[in-house]
């Protein structure tokens, strides 16, 4: 999709020259050159004439005759509410910043975004093509009800031959005509359409005058075929003059059979006849491009051509209320002829106001349509469309356009799409409402029209109105409509590109997110809704992708953050190296499909800076409650961006597109035996540090062992039955009292929990292992630890392992403190005799999963059972004395030694209740 500038950009200084700004970047085809057109040319005159149609000449009659007068006014004053609302928004959006060329399309896509844009530019783009085929035809059959050989009027030259073939070819004649006008330019076009104002608004003058100067007389109306096939009697229609008898008789309603269609006439068949005469508000929007000043060009023009069409159908209403009986109304929707001082007159005024009506429509649809081009939404389909002559004239999407009308020419009647093509106008009329409803909701500051005779309540209105009037006029239709604005909206969401026009839809996300941030009061939380929000401390992204994957799938709903500390200080550099590092670790996040945030902070240290995090990150009551680190280990760090499927870049380095490759963006690997950036100390103070500040502590070993189905996004079920052990007991402390049911016990059930909620490990079968204390008979743990699982609503399987006879000699005096092994109170050697003892343990167990295979989640099924995919180990905390920080990780490193993917943790905070 095209990029676009800041709106600031898009004006200039013209420095000597003068003390002005020119819009050249905010321009239609060709920039500033191009933008030749006034208010009264390029907006009043193109809308008036829109607005008028072929429908002020020839339903005129046809409201009034079967709705009278008071209902014509009702249906008037209705039709024109529906329309000054959406004319508001137009008005706000048009004075709120520099509008290009595009019209209604260039408003909603830049508010909307592209998605939605695009696919109603592009059915209002369709609406204009059908909506100058409909003018055309209309013409033509105007054209032939006088001078058509078969004509059964009572005058006229009857010369033109007719039929479907010669029907077609004077639409052709008439399309290449008006082709021929929009091809040359707007100003051109500006000139024809300003004649055609001349001719029409002198045929009104004649018909306004009429009414008023020819006195009464009796008219004999063509005689119609029955029902049968046979004549209906003739009838006569009078011309009264103004009598005040023939305005009591038309002021009731008086709803019959319409004479072309033989169809009975209600209050909304009527009303939508006069609605669709009414939909041309955007004609003057749609030159846009072409316009001086579009900013006051659109809101001061479309508000002077609504008033003015307004008050000559009120007018036209009440002088045909007061003149002309029911018959000659309901019977001959082109009186005006009749009673007219120069009736030829009528029929160039007839001719003109369908003729300039197909020129807006065609031009209209040009400018839509090379708008889209230019910001290539579809494609190639319509690279023709942006070719431009030297002056800056679409002259190819005048041509493409051009060809789209001609195939719709060959349909012939256009009745049936008439409707579609009103429908059509509603959904862009809707989609501009709601544009403007968004921007005022959203609160934007930058949302500060100079027109502010709006508010989001005439916003709100305008819409429900548009779909109102959209499901009244034709159902079906409207229907139709909004399924195929969503499968153009799917079609351009699934081609996707990136886009800097601005969505709307983030400023609603913002301040919805910021009301309800605040809302969230974090006094008002409660275990029995805790939830994991996790941050996860990474350094080379490269090396993490599955612990990344695998604390996704953690955060059940929670908070998930990605932090990164960049070693460095701000005195000694001269920008901020941090902010320039947010794309790439979004566009990581978007790659590895997972919903996290990402938070990322200078420090001098990576302590430090994890201090910094954990206590900044988050927002009111988001805020990480538990910190995810890698292991610290001496294992070789893999690039797992050459291995994953999402990461798969060209050979180049270079995505399509242009933008570099993510695997660009980040550093490779550190070379094993290179110096890191964290030491053994600092790692173990930082899980001192998270502990310390109440937060509880996670750390993974191993990740990168996991199979590939077991942190994918889909479910598990086809994959082989595992097993997800938890030891919910401190193995570095092994006599001690009940540990399964302290804190930190619990905290470990529920992150196994959580895990197997996920659909990629909803096969796993969670086993929980128990250490039988030394005085502690078989059977009796298990229940209690049973009937514990039940109220917490945790299906497991329960083993008791034995454990702890072989710590010490004989009988202990006292049980040993919670530190004893890592604290140093017990000898080094003991401990470390005591945690290889545990790792053992810990492998038979899985070895007995597996049959006795070799330790590792990849042992195979075996005999004995499905693997360990698995382990949830019990964390210590770090001791006391900071010296003996290198001597803890040793332990842990002897710990969990070979057991394959494992997840140390330890939990501070109540994270289960049995209550309801």
């Amino acid at each position: 999709m095209a990029s676009e500038n800041s709106p600031l950009l898009a004006y200039r200084l013209l420095g000597d020259e003068g003390a002005a700004f020119s819009a050249n970047g905010a321009g239609g085809p060709g920039g500033a050159s191009a933008r030749k057109l006034s208010t009264f040319l390029g907006v009043v005159v193109p809308t008036v004439l829109s607005m008028f149609s072929i429908v002020v000449f020839l339903r005129i009659g046809f409201v009034v005759g079967h709705a009278g007068l008071l209902q014509a006014l009702a249906m008037l004053l209705v039709a024109y509410f529906i329309l000054a609302l959406t004319v508001l928004s137009v008005c706000a959006i048009a004075t709120n910043g520099a509008v290009r060329g595009g019209g209604a399309y260039f408003m909603i896509s830049r508010t909307l975004g592209p998605e939605v844009g695009g696919s109603i530019g592009l059915m209002f783009y369709l609406a204009n093509v059908c909506g100058c085929a409909v003018s055309l035809l209309g013409l033509v059959e105007a054209v032939l009800d006088v001078f058509g050989a078969d004509s059964t009027g009572s005058s006229g030259l009857q010369v033109l031959p007719q039929g479907y073939g010669w029907s077609l070819l004077y639409g052709s004649l008439l399309l290449g005509l008006v082709g021929g006008v929009c091809t040359l330019g707007a100003g051109l076009y500006a000139r024809a359409s300003f004649l055609t104002f001349l001719l029409v608004s002198g045929s009104l003058a004649s018909v306004l005058v009429s009414f008023v100067a020819v006195g009464p007389r009796s008219i004999p109306l063509t005689p119609w075929p029955g029902p049968n096939g046979s004549s209906l009697p003739p009838q006569v229609g009078h011309f009264t003059g103004f009598n005040s008898s023939t305005l009591k008789a038309n002021l009731g309603a008086g709803y019959a059979k319409d004479y072309t269609t033989g169809a009975m006439m209600t209050f909304a068949s009527v009303f939508a006849v006069l609605f669709n005469g009414c939909t041309g508000i955007m004609a003057g929007a749609n030159m846009s491009g072409e316009l001086k000043d579009p900013s006051r060009a659109i809101p001061l023009g479309t508000i002077v051509a609504v008033t003015y069409t307004f008050f000559i159908y009120t007018l036209l209403f009440f002088l045909s209320s007061f003149t002309c009986d029911r018959t000659l109304l309901q019977e001959d929707y082109g009186f005006f002829r009749a009673i007219s001082l120069w009736p030829p007159l009528v029929l160039i005024g007839i001719y003109a106001t369908a003729l300039s009506a197909s020129m807006s429509s065609l031009i209209g649809a040009s400018r839509i349509l090379h708008a889209l081009a230019q910001d290539d939404l579809f494609g190639v389909i319509l690279a023709p469309a942006k070719v431009v002559s030297r002056t800056g004239n679409p002259w190819g999407a005048v041509l493409y356009s051009w060809g789209l009308v001609q195939l719709v020419l060959l349909a012939g009647k256009l009745n049936t799409l008439a409707a579609v093509v009103t429908v059509f106008y509603l959904v862009a009329y809707a989609a501009v409402d709601l544009s403007c409803l968004s921007l005022e909701w959203a609160s934007a500051p930058n949302f500060r029209p100079t027109f502010s005779l709006f508010s989001w309540h005439t916003c709100l209105l305008g819409v429900a109105s548009c779909l109102l009037m959209m499901f009244l006029i034709s159902p079906g239709a409207a229907g139709g409509s909004l399924l195929l604005m969503g499968l153009l909206s799917a079609l351009l969401t699934a081609r996707g590109g990136p886009s800097s026009w601005g969505y709307v839809s983030q400023a609603l996300l913002f301040h919805q997110v910021r009301k309800y941030l605040l809302r969230l009061d974090v006094r008002k939380d409660h275990v029995k809704f805790w939830r994991p929000q996790l941050l996860l401390l990474v350094g080379n992204p490269r090396g993490a992708l599955p612990l990344l994957r695998l604390a996704n799938q953690l955060k059940k709903g929670g908070l998930y953050v990605l932090g990164h500390v960049t070693l460095g200080d701000l005195d000694c550099l001269p920008s901020d190296p941090v902010q320039p590092q947010y794309g790439a670790w979004l566009s990581l996040v978007d790659r590895a499909q997972v919903k996290a945030f990402v938070d990322l902070t200078l420090s001098s240290s990576v302590r430090q800076g994890a201090q910094h995090l954990l206590r900044i990150s988050g927002l009111g009551g988001m805020k990480p409650n538990t910190l995810v680190l890698g292991f610290y280990d001496d294992a070789a760090p893999q690039d797992h961006f050459l291995t994953d499927p999402a990461f798969s870049e060209a050979a180049d380095g270079i995505q399509e597109g242009g933008s570099p490759a993510l695997s660009s963006l980040f550093p490779p690997p550190r070379a094993p035996g290179s110096p890191r950036a964290l030491s053994p100390q600092d790692y173990v103070a930082t899980v001192a540090d998270a502990l310390k500040m109440n937060k509880n502590v996670v750390l993974a070993r191993a990740c990168g062992a996991l199979p590939p189905e077991r942190l994918s996004r889909g479910s598990g079920g086809t994959s082989p039955p595992h097993h997800v052990d938890v030891w919910p007991l401190n193995l570095l402390r092994p006599r001690g009292g009940p540990g399964y049911v302290d804190v930190c016990g619990l905290f470990l059930l529920q992150m196994a929990t959580i895990l197997g909620m996920v659909p990629a490990w909803h096969s796993a079968r969670l086993r929980i292992f128990l250490c039988l204390g030394p005085r502690e008979a078989p059977g009796a743990a298990e229940g209690r630890l049973r009937a514990l699982l039940s109220q917490l609503r945790i299906r497991a399987e329960v083993q008791e392992v034995v454990w702890g006879e072989g710590a010490g000699s004989g009988e202990p005096e006292e049980e040993e403190e919670e530190g004893d092994f890592v604290n140093g109170r017990r000898g080094e050697a003991e401990a470390e005799a005591l945690a290889s003892s545990a790792n053992a343990l810990v492998r038979a167990q899985q070895g007995c999963s597996r049959g006795g295979g070799p330790g590792g989640p990849e042992g195979g099924d075996g005999e004995g059972g499905p693997a360990t995919a698995l382990t949830f180990l019990y964390l210590p905390r770090p001791p006391a004395d900071a010296a003996r920080y290198t001597r803890y990780l040793a332990l842990l490193e002897t710990l969990t030694r070979d057991l394959g993917p494992t997840l140390l943790i330890h939990g501070v905070t109540p994270v289960t209740c049995t209550d309801l």
